[in-house]
Protein backbone atom coordinates (compact mmCIF):
# COMPACT_ATOMS: atom_id res chain seq x y z
CA UNK A 1 0.00 0.00 0.00
CA UNK A 2 1.70 3.09 -1.27
CA UNK A 3 -0.48 5.99 -0.15
CA UNK A 4 -1.60 6.64 3.42
CA UNK A 5 -5.31 6.01 3.84
CA UNK A 6 -7.77 8.65 5.05
CA UNK A 7 -11.17 8.36 6.71
CA UNK A 8 -13.95 10.49 5.21
CA UNK A 9 -17.40 10.68 6.80
CA UNK A 10 -20.05 11.70 4.29
CA UNK A 11 -22.93 14.02 5.09
CA UNK A 12 -25.71 13.34 2.60
CA UNK A 13 -27.94 16.38 2.78
CA UNK A 14 -31.56 16.98 1.87
CA UNK A 15 -33.57 20.09 2.76
CA UNK A 16 -30.72 21.34 4.92
CA UNK A 17 -30.55 18.19 7.10
CA UNK A 18 -28.14 15.26 7.11
CA UNK A 19 -30.01 12.16 5.94
CA UNK A 20 -29.15 8.58 5.11
CA UNK A 21 -30.84 6.22 2.72
CA UNK A 22 -30.53 2.65 1.49
CA UNK A 23 -29.83 2.14 -2.23
CA UNK A 24 -30.31 5.93 -2.63
CA UNK A 25 -33.92 5.80 -1.28
CA UNK A 26 -35.72 5.18 2.08
CA UNK A 27 -34.24 8.37 3.52
CA UNK A 28 -34.11 8.99 7.28
CA UNK A 29 -32.87 11.95 9.30
CA UNK A 30 -29.37 11.83 10.81
CA UNK A 31 -28.97 15.31 12.26
CA UNK A 32 -27.81 18.86 11.71
CA UNK A 33 -24.94 19.19 9.20
CA UNK A 34 -23.02 21.75 11.25
CA UNK A 35 -23.19 19.66 14.42
CA UNK A 36 -22.29 16.50 12.51
CA UNK A 37 -19.30 18.18 10.84
CA UNK A 38 -18.04 19.56 14.11
CA UNK A 39 -18.36 16.17 15.84
CA UNK A 40 -16.54 14.37 13.02
CA UNK A 41 -13.63 16.81 13.06
CA UNK A 42 -13.32 16.31 16.82
CA UNK A 43 -13.50 12.52 16.37
CA UNK A 44 -10.49 12.48 14.05
CA UNK A 45 -11.93 12.49 10.53
CA UNK A 46 -9.22 13.17 7.93
CA UNK A 47 -11.62 14.69 5.40
CA UNK A 48 -15.34 15.44 5.13
CA UNK A 49 -17.78 15.15 2.25
CA UNK A 50 -21.08 17.02 2.00
CA UNK A 51 -23.37 15.83 -0.77
CA UNK A 52 -26.55 17.70 -1.60
CA UNK A 53 -28.23 14.54 -2.84
CA UNK A 54 -31.29 16.04 -4.55
CA UNK A 55 -29.75 19.20 -6.03
CA UNK A 56 -29.20 17.72 -9.50
CA UNK A 57 -32.63 16.08 -9.71
CA UNK A 58 -34.34 19.25 -8.46
CA UNK A 59 -32.25 21.21 -10.99
CA UNK A 60 -30.94 23.69 -8.43
CA UNK A 61 -27.55 24.70 -7.11
CA UNK A 62 -26.01 23.41 -3.88
CA UNK A 63 -27.29 25.03 -0.66
CA UNK A 64 -24.53 27.58 -0.17
CA UNK A 65 -25.71 28.76 3.25
CA UNK A 66 -25.24 25.26 4.63
CA UNK A 67 -21.81 24.99 2.98
CA UNK A 68 -20.77 28.28 4.63
CA UNK A 69 -21.93 27.16 8.07
CA UNK A 70 -20.23 23.77 7.78
CA UNK A 71 -17.02 25.37 6.48
CA UNK A 72 -16.88 27.58 9.58
CA UNK A 73 -16.63 24.57 11.92
CA UNK A 74 -14.63 22.20 9.71
CA UNK A 75 -10.92 21.74 10.45
CA UNK A 76 -10.15 19.17 7.73
CA UNK A 77 -10.36 19.23 3.91
CA UNK A 78 -14.00 19.47 2.95
CA UNK A 79 -15.47 18.28 -0.39
CA UNK A 80 -18.91 19.39 -1.56
CA UNK A 81 -20.97 17.73 -4.29
CA UNK A 82 -24.49 17.89 -5.70
CA UNK A 83 -25.76 20.40 -8.23
CA UNK A 84 -22.30 21.46 -9.40
CA UNK A 85 -22.87 21.70 -13.12
CA UNK A 86 -20.32 24.22 -14.41
CA UNK A 87 -17.37 26.44 -13.45
CA UNK A 88 -19.65 29.10 -11.99
CA UNK A 89 -21.50 26.75 -9.61
CA UNK A 90 -18.17 25.19 -8.59
CA UNK A 91 -16.71 28.66 -7.91
CA UNK A 92 -19.71 29.55 -5.73
CA UNK A 93 -19.23 26.43 -3.59
CA UNK A 94 -15.48 27.04 -3.22
CA UNK A 95 -16.12 30.68 -2.31
CA UNK A 96 -18.62 29.49 0.33
CA UNK A 97 -15.76 27.66 2.04
CA UNK A 98 -15.44 24.21 0.47
CA UNK A 99 -11.87 22.99 -0.15
CA UNK A 100 -12.86 20.79 -3.08
CA UNK A 101 -15.86 20.16 -5.31
CA UNK A 102 -17.24 16.87 -6.58
CA UNK A 103 -19.14 16.60 -9.85
CA UNK A 104 -20.90 13.54 -11.22
CA UNK A 105 -23.89 13.92 -13.57
CA UNK A 106 -22.65 17.15 -15.14
CA UNK A 107 -19.19 15.67 -15.72
CA UNK A 108 -20.75 12.72 -17.51
CA UNK A 109 -23.08 14.84 -19.62
CA UNK A 110 -20.43 17.44 -20.51
CA UNK A 111 -16.97 15.92 -19.95
CA UNK A 112 -15.29 19.16 -21.08
CA UNK A 113 -16.35 20.85 -17.82
CA UNK A 114 -13.86 18.68 -15.90
CA UNK A 115 -10.99 20.21 -17.83
CA UNK A 116 -12.49 23.68 -17.44
CA UNK A 117 -12.71 23.25 -13.67
CA UNK A 118 -9.16 21.95 -13.46
CA UNK A 119 -7.93 24.91 -15.53
CA UNK A 120 -9.83 27.36 -13.33
CA UNK A 121 -9.21 25.98 -9.84
CA UNK A 122 -6.37 23.44 -10.10
CA UNK A 123 -6.69 19.65 -10.23
CA UNK A 124 -6.46 19.27 -6.44
CA UNK A 125 -9.83 21.03 -6.09
CA UNK A 126 -11.75 18.67 -8.40
CA UNK A 127 -13.18 15.22 -7.64
CA UNK A 128 -15.31 13.26 -10.11
CA UNK A 129 -17.94 10.98 -8.56
CA UNK A 130 -19.30 7.99 -10.45
CA UNK A 131 -22.45 6.17 -9.31
CA UNK A 132 -22.37 2.59 -10.54
CA UNK A 133 -24.59 -0.47 -10.63
CA UNK A 134 -24.09 -3.95 -11.97
CA UNK A 135 -24.88 -4.61 -15.63
CA UNK A 136 -23.53 -7.88 -16.99
CA UNK A 137 -23.96 -6.79 -20.60
CA UNK A 138 -21.12 -4.25 -20.27
CA UNK A 139 -17.42 -5.22 -20.53
CA UNK A 140 -16.61 -4.47 -16.88
CA UNK A 141 -20.01 -5.60 -15.58
CA UNK A 142 -20.70 -2.10 -14.21
CA UNK A 143 -22.76 0.75 -15.63
CA UNK A 144 -22.57 4.50 -14.92
CA UNK A 145 -25.70 6.02 -13.34
CA UNK A 146 -26.43 9.75 -13.11
CA UNK A 147 -29.05 12.02 -11.50
CA UNK A 148 -28.42 10.71 -7.99
CA UNK A 149 -28.43 7.10 -9.15
CA UNK A 150 -31.78 7.41 -10.93
CA UNK A 151 -30.76 7.36 -14.59
CA UNK A 152 -28.91 4.52 -16.33
CA UNK A 153 -26.53 5.73 -19.04
CA UNK A 154 -25.52 2.56 -20.86
CA UNK A 155 -21.86 3.55 -20.36
CA UNK A 156 -19.25 1.21 -18.92
CA UNK A 157 -18.16 2.49 -15.50
CA UNK A 158 -14.51 1.46 -15.76
CA UNK A 159 -14.13 3.00 -19.23
CA UNK A 160 -15.61 6.25 -17.92
CA UNK A 161 -13.26 6.15 -14.92
CA UNK A 162 -10.29 5.77 -17.29
CA UNK A 163 -11.47 8.78 -19.28
CA UNK A 164 -11.87 10.82 -16.08
CA UNK A 165 -8.41 9.74 -14.97
CA UNK A 166 -7.07 11.06 -18.26
CA UNK A 167 -8.38 14.53 -17.37
CA UNK A 168 -5.92 14.58 -14.46
CA UNK A 169 -8.28 14.57 -11.48
CA UNK A 170 -6.53 13.34 -8.31
CA UNK A 171 -9.56 11.55 -6.83
CA UNK A 172 -12.37 9.44 -8.30
CA UNK A 173 -15.33 8.60 -6.06
CA UNK A 174 -17.30 5.55 -7.22
CA UNK A 175 -20.43 4.70 -5.22
CA UNK A 176 -22.13 1.36 -5.64
CA UNK A 177 -25.89 1.77 -5.89
CA UNK A 178 -26.34 -1.83 -4.72
CA UNK A 179 -24.09 -1.23 -1.70
CA UNK A 180 -25.36 2.19 -0.67
CA UNK A 181 -26.56 2.07 2.94
CA UNK A 182 -26.84 -1.72 2.81
CA UNK A 183 -24.02 -2.30 5.35
CA UNK A 184 -22.99 -5.44 3.46
CA UNK A 185 -19.53 -4.25 2.42
CA UNK A 186 -18.03 -2.06 -0.28
CA UNK A 187 -18.24 -3.17 -3.92
CA UNK A 188 -14.68 -4.48 -4.03
CA UNK A 189 -14.54 -5.44 -7.75
CA UNK A 190 -15.35 -1.82 -8.72
CA UNK A 191 -12.70 -0.43 -6.37
CA UNK A 192 -10.09 -2.89 -7.60
CA UNK A 193 -10.90 -2.37 -11.28
CA UNK A 194 -10.72 1.43 -10.96
CA UNK A 195 -7.59 1.35 -8.79
CA UNK A 196 -5.88 -0.93 -11.34
CA UNK A 197 -6.98 1.18 -14.33
CA UNK A 198 -6.45 4.70 -12.94
CA UNK A 199 -3.64 6.73 -11.41
CA UNK A 200 -6.16 8.80 -9.38
CA UNK A 201 -6.86 7.87 -5.79
CA UNK A 202 -10.05 5.80 -5.46
CA UNK A 203 -12.62 6.43 -2.74
CA UNK A 204 -14.42 3.42 -1.25
CA UNK A 205 -18.07 4.48 -0.95
CA UNK A 206 -21.32 2.65 -0.42
CA UNK A 207 -21.89 -0.30 1.86
CA UNK A 208 -19.63 -0.17 4.92
CA UNK A 209 -21.20 -2.08 7.79
CA UNK A 210 -18.29 -3.29 9.93
CA UNK A 211 -14.62 -2.56 10.41
CA UNK A 212 -13.49 -5.50 8.26
CA UNK A 213 -15.20 -3.89 5.27
CA UNK A 214 -12.87 -0.89 5.49
CA UNK A 215 -9.82 -3.17 5.55
CA UNK A 216 -11.11 -5.07 2.51
CA UNK A 217 -11.49 -1.76 0.65
CA UNK A 218 -7.87 -0.82 1.40
CA UNK A 219 -6.74 -4.24 0.20
CA UNK A 220 -8.73 -3.67 -3.03
CA UNK A 221 -6.85 -0.41 -3.63
CA UNK A 222 -8.91 2.38 -2.02
CA UNK A 223 -6.97 5.25 -0.43
CA UNK A 224 -9.98 7.17 0.97
CA UNK A 225 -12.58 5.34 3.04
CA UNK A 226 -15.97 7.05 2.93
CA UNK A 227 -18.93 6.04 5.07
CA UNK A 228 -22.10 7.56 6.43
CA UNK A 229 -24.56 5.31 8.29
CA UNK A 230 -22.03 3.50 10.47
CA UNK A 231 -20.56 6.83 11.62
CA UNK A 232 -23.85 8.77 11.93
CA UNK A 233 -25.50 6.11 14.08
CA UNK A 234 -22.31 5.21 16.01
CA UNK A 235 -22.14 1.62 14.82
CA UNK A 236 -18.43 2.39 14.35
CA UNK A 237 -16.59 5.42 15.72
CA UNK A 238 -13.60 6.87 13.88
CA UNK A 239 -11.02 6.44 16.69
CA UNK A 240 -11.77 2.71 17.03
CA UNK A 241 -11.74 2.26 13.25
CA UNK A 242 -8.32 3.92 13.06
CA UNK A 243 -7.01 1.72 15.88
CA UNK A 244 -8.30 -1.37 14.08
CA UNK A 245 -6.76 -0.40 10.72
CA UNK A 246 -3.41 0.47 12.30
CA UNK A 247 -3.40 -2.90 14.04
CA UNK A 248 -3.87 -4.49 10.60
CA UNK A 249 -0.82 -2.65 9.28
CA UNK A 250 -2.64 0.06 7.36
CA UNK A 251 -0.77 3.38 7.16
CA UNK A 252 -3.18 6.21 7.95
CA UNK A 253 -2.99 9.92 7.18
Amino acid sequence: MSSPVSIMPCLDMQNGRVVKGVHFVDIRDAGDPVECAKAYCQAGADELALLDITATVENRPTMLEVVKKVAEVTTVPFTVGGGISDVASAAAVLEAGADKISTSSAAFRKPEIVGQMIAEFGAEKVTVAIDVDQNESLPSGYEVYIDGGRTATGADAIEWAKKVDGFGVPVILPTSKAGDGALTGFDLPVIKAMADACSAGIVASGGAGKMEHFLEAVQAGATILLAASVFHFHTIDIPELKDYLRAQGVELK
